[in-house]
């Protein structure tokens, strides 16, 4: 197919370059997010990234509460391929038989690892060191269709979720236009994924309360870098008999093999923050977030609460 007909299906901001690359390499037909919503601080209901794109592009855009209530506008647009990117919405059957060619996903994991809606989150929560993207079929269950391709990286032990986001984004346009121009020149691709699944669920709020006291030093380090998009992870600090919850931002694992009470500062130093020590093993936190205030470097952290060293600030007691 010379010249392919295409519907897109998206809606964050990261979905947005690959709008563009699909208005570029086919005859984009149309495009559909998520229904517009209230956004900002002073929540006013307004369209989502990729629909203000598509509207600039001059591509015709729906936006249903629920996929199936635009069915039929959907179904009399003519085309070969579907592609979705973050669209956030199941395609119940009946929507995957609609175009000639079906409905491709492109996903930010290895498939069948991390299947589900956070992947890159969980690939760093879980302590992966390689992860990558895959583009295939969709089909009724969880991110279980055939492959079309995979492109594979590996994780630093310092990425975070914005940082492997900035990484797959570009990855994925690679391989979508690899997938494109195979289909344009009639070379169809489908491969059973193969080994041991496992799900990358949506991150909730609860994730996100971490105590050193539960966790190992690289355990917590691995949420903190998970957690960089998405609900801030928030530890519990207790000082001078007060609490405060405290957003933890950036953390780096100690080689010490220091003894104390988990919970306990083990050092302070200007550079590197504070040293605490965890389940197993030690972490510095490196910047800090106390609640209503701005990020702030823990080593000020420390200062401004007269932090000492063998402070037992963190406890497994608080709810």
């Amino acid at each position: 197919m010379a010249n392919l007909k295409t519907i897109f299906f998206g809606t964050p901001q990261l979905a947005v370059p690959y709008l563009e690359l699909v208005k570029q390499c086919t005859d984009l037909q149309l495009a559909v997010t998520q229904a517009d919503k209230p956004r900002g601080r002073g929540m006013e209901v307004s369209a989502c990234p990729v629909k203000a794109r598509a509207l600039e592009l001059g591509v015709p855009v729906l936006s249903p509460e629920k996929l199936k209530d635009d069915f039929d506008k959907i179904a009399a647009t003519p085309f070969d391929l579907g592609i979705a990117v973050a669209y956030g919405k199941i395609f119940r059957p009946d929507f995957l038989a609609l175009p000639k060619l079906g409905i491709l996903n492109v996903h930010f994991s290895l498939l069948p690892k991390l299947r589900g809606a956070a992947p890159v989150q969980q690939a760093l929560i879980h302590g992966y060191t390689k992860t990558g993207i895959s583009v295939f079929w969709i089909r009724p269950g969880m991110d279980d269709g055939p492959l079309f391709l995979q492109k594979e990286i590996d994780i630093d032990p310092q990425d975070n979720a914005q940082t492997l986001f900035e990484k797959l984004i570009p990855l994925g346009l690679e391989g979508l236009k690899e997938v494109l121009t195979r289909l344009q020149n009639g070379k169809n691709v489908q491969i059973s994924q193969v080994g041991e699944p496992t799900t990358a669920p949506m991150l909730q709020k609860e994730d996100a309360l971490l105590r050193p006291t539960d966790l190992t030093a690289q355990k917590m380090h691995n949420y903190v870098r998970g957690l960089a998009c998405g609900p801030k992870p928030k530890v519990p600090f207790i000082h001078n008999g007060k609490l405060e919850w405290v957003q933890i931002l950036r953390t780096s694992v100690s080689t010490t093999d220091q003894q104390a009470t988990p919970g306990t500062v083990l050092a302070i130093e200007r550079d590197r923050g504070i040293l605490v020590k965890c389940k197993e093993g030690a972490l510095w936190l490196a910047e800090l977030q106390p609640a209503g205030k701005k990020p702030m470097s823990a080593y000020d952290f420390a200062n401004g609460r007269g932090l000492k060293i063998n402070d037992v600030v963190f406890t497994e007691n608080v709810q």
